[in-house]
């Protein structure tokens, strides 16, 4: 699944959550406007309620790139 996919996902979905980098928490549809074309294009994984991750090029889960945060 690509990445775009996911956070279309999350955005579209009723439960209020955030994702959660090193830096700080944002909501889905803030990086779907503001991530470059060929990030949303790659391939990850998303466990829900968990974390969001790369999968690598032998399609292995890779570096986990936010974590699912409840919204307050």
């Amino acid at each position: 699944m690509l990445l775009k996919e996911i956070l279309e996902k999350i955005a579209g979905d009723k439960r209020p959550v955030l994702l959660s980098d090193s830096n700080k928490d944002r909501e889905a549809s803030s990086l779907l406007k503001n991530l470059s074309v060929p990030m949303l294009k790659k391939q990850a994984f998303f466990q829900p309620g968990m974390y969001i991750a790369l999968i690598n090029e032998d399609g292995y889960l890779g570096e986990v790139l936010y974590r699912v945060k409840q919204k307050t």
